[in-house]
């Protein structure tokens, strides 16, 4: 397993090694020791799985207050999506600055997002599922947002605001400079 930083060091590309032959591949996707050497060694608590029938869904941009903040490890398992994260640490080098990476089901990385960050994604083909693991567990009163189009953030969204395909929470979170300090 390949473990590489991104843009932003704390958000990182997790690449699981592919054993493949004629009748598919096997991929081991997750593995404590290897996470733990690689400095993202939490236990994850919480599996969620999401299915977005039509290509252009924006899911996010999500995170979870503190004592429910969550770090994410998101892999796509069949299907695309634009993946991103969003640093919303006050006071950080990196503060309102994104990484966006796109994951496949066939390509088969992974994203590792750590608490102080928000996240969505944007599938690029219809029937897109995801699957990502948290470290610690949902909570309503815990569960904010920000815009998924803030100007500011600049995000290169491949889907334009007009045709993007949101919930209705998705279209009323707050702007980045709108947002108290949450970490």
């Amino acid at each position: 397993m390949d473990v590489t930083p991104t843009a932003i060091p704390e958000v990182r590309i997790v690449k699981p090694r592919r054993f493949a032959d004629s009748r598919g591949y096997f991929s081991e996707t997750y593995n404590q020791r290897v996470f733990c050497a690689a400095g993202i060694g939490m236990p994850f608590v919480q599996d969620n799985q999401s299915l977005s029938r039509p290509k252009g869904t924006v899911r996010g941009l999500h995170f979870q207050l503190p004592p429910f903040a969550q770090d994410k490890l998101v892999r796509v398992v069949r299907g695309s999506i634009l993946d991103v994260a969003v640093d919303i640490r006050r006071g950080a080098p990196s503060f309102g600055r994104s990484v966006s990476v796109v994951l496949s089901a066939e390509e088969g990385s992974q994203l590792f997002i750590p608490i102080g960050f928000a996240h969505g994604f944007c599938t690029l083909e219809d029937d897109t599922e995801v699957l990502y693991k948290v470290s610690n567990f949902y909570s309503a009163e815990c569960d904010r947002g920000i815009s998924w189009n803030d100007p500011d953030l600049a995000i290169d969204w491949p889907v334009s605001p007009d045709l993007a395909v949101l919930s209705d929470k998705d279209k009323t979170w707050p702007r980045l400079k709108d947002l108290p300090a949450c970490f």
